[in-house]
């Protein structure tokens, strides 16, 4: 019988429907039903045998590959394939896919969230009045400020809308040329990386994890934000040099930084923050790597993924 892996939690609450569709089809599906993400031990013993899995971020690197010779197609719960060796899957003729769209609203709302904190000092003023503190700390507002959009995509293109009815001036970047109607649709002013580097009052990057953009954002560039900038990161880890970004922060030579992502995720729900150098600092906060996971988004990634993989299968 045809075998599928389910390693992301989100199938055991918002994607039965898909997974029953999938066994109707004929597949035998293993679903993550533990609330914890799979040890890399746990992964590999679930993956063998199996003709398709549905992951998240468990890492398929070649010497993982190697051991599932099964394996015919990948579909990424998401979008970035960083945790995927894609050229043993080429060389191997295994298919990987991708869930586009299905998260970028859930991912664009994060970074808004995320502005609206930062310029409403929301992080602080939590903490310091369940703690006995009323302190009434100066805010100021996102109306007027500058964006700066690295990365325009489904998600930038998100962004740029609601930055748009905040009143927010919108400079977008891309490697790949944005095209003019884009641009108008979306009510942004397309420049280059260094000018949003020196002029933006909020970055936010949208790009992939590649040897192209590993360390983007370091010290050079940290250097030439505006003190008052503030960086926010929920594409992947590693684009940002965190140890730079460190100093960065120590420093004021930006403001603050806001990430749902980092370069080393802890792998239980349980980790030692003291671990985490950036996460002694007052101006730097981090979500675990949620800003995707919505209900909504859930459901949509549940209902892609599955379709990628049955359709494949069936088709092999």
């Amino acid at each position: 019988m045809t075998k599928v892996l389910i390693t992301p939690r989100g199938f055991a609450k918002n994607g039965m429907e898909y997974i029953r569709k999938m066994e109707a089809a004929g597949i035998e599906v293993h679903y993550n039903n533990t609330g914890l993400p799979y040890t890399p031990e746990q992964f590999l013993t679930l993956a063998k045998g199996c003709q398709g899995i549905i992951v998240g971020v468990d890492k398929m690197d070649a010497p993982v590959l190697e051991q599932l010779p099964d394996l015919k197609v990948i579909c990424k719960f998401g979008v970035g394939t960083d945790n995927i060796d894609l050229d043993y899957c080429k060389e191997h003729n295994i298919y990987v896919g991708r869930t586009v769209g299905s998260n970028s609203r859930s991912v664009a709302e994060q970074v808004v969230a995320f502005m609206f904190a930062d310029a409403k000092n929301l992080a602080y003023e939590f903490r310091s009045v369940k703690s006995g503190v009323w302190d009434k700390k100066q805010s100021i507002e996102i109306y007027e400020k500058t964006l700066g959009i690295v990365g325009f995509g489904a998600i930038g293109k998100i962004i740029a809308d609601y930055a748009n009815g905040c009143g927010m001036h919108v400079l977008a970047y891309d490697a790949f040329p944005i095209a003019p109607e884009a641009a108008e649709a979306h009510h942004v002013t397309v420049t280059d990386l260094d000018t949003i580097i020196k002029t933006a009052d909020y970055i936010t990057i949208h790009v992939p994890l590649l040897d192209s953009t590993r360390n983007m954002f370091g010290t050079v560039q940290f250097k030439e934000m505006k003190n008052s900038a503030c960086l926010i990161n929920c594409a992947r880890g590693g684009i940002v040099n965190e140890d730079e970004l460190y100093d960065a922060l120590v420093n004021k030579d930006i403001r603050s930084a806001y990430f749902d992502v980092f370069t080393e995720e802890p792998q239980s729900k349980s980790f030692n923050a003291a671990d985490f150098k950036l996460l002694t600092l007052d101006n730097f906060e981090l979500t675990p790597h949620t800003a995707a996971r919505t209900n909504e988004a859930d459901i949509r990634t549940c209902k892609m993924s599955s379709e990628i993989v049955t359709e494949h299968l069936l088709a092999s």
